[in-house]
């Protein structure tokens, strides 16, 4: 693993404790394009009241706002749990270049685990995928959050 892809993902990982911090189910995303952090994001479901407001889709559309075009090819994004089917899809659409995430997710994750959109070969674009990157990091705060929740309920 190199030393920037922890850099960003560490990025990545400040939005998700952001969410963490506002009881939103803790995920965190930065966009990377030539070499800059364009775009961040983090979930907002809750306080939005929006089940789309999760963290990569704003990330997308503040990065396709930022370069002033619906196509993302150079861009990469970071986000700290594999993507859901939905973020996986807006992924596509935007054609984002490189995926680098950080925990699996078993139970929703589309970007291998449950299902494989961004590879998906009847689609129109790939996405190179790298996984476990600050793996025990990302999958900590989520465990914390959700043991939190527990003990609170």
């Amino acid at each position: 693993m190199q030393k920037i892809e922890k850099f960003y993902m560490s990025e990545a990982l400040k939005e998700a404790q952001k969410a963490f911090d506002e009881d939103e189910v803790p995920v965190g995303a930065v966009i990377v394009h030539n070499g800059r952090i364009i775009a961040r994001g983090h979930n907002q479901i809750e306080r939005l009241k929006d089940p789309t407001a999760h963290a990569e889709m704003i990330a997308i559309t503040c990065a396709a706002n930022y370069l002033d075009t619906k196509w993302l090819n150079e861009a990469s994004l970071y986000v700290t749990i594999e993507p859901c089917s939905m973020c996986a899809g807006a992924m596509v659409l935007a054609r984002i270049k490189n995926l680098y995430f950080g925990a699996n997710d078993p139970k929703t994750g589309a970007c291998g685990s449950v299902i494989n959109i961004v590879n998906h070969k009847k689609l129109n674009h790939r996405i190179k995928v790298i996984r476990g990157i600050l793996e025990t990091e990302s999958s900590s705060l989520l465990k914390d959050f959700f043991r939190k929740k527990r003990k609170n309920s």
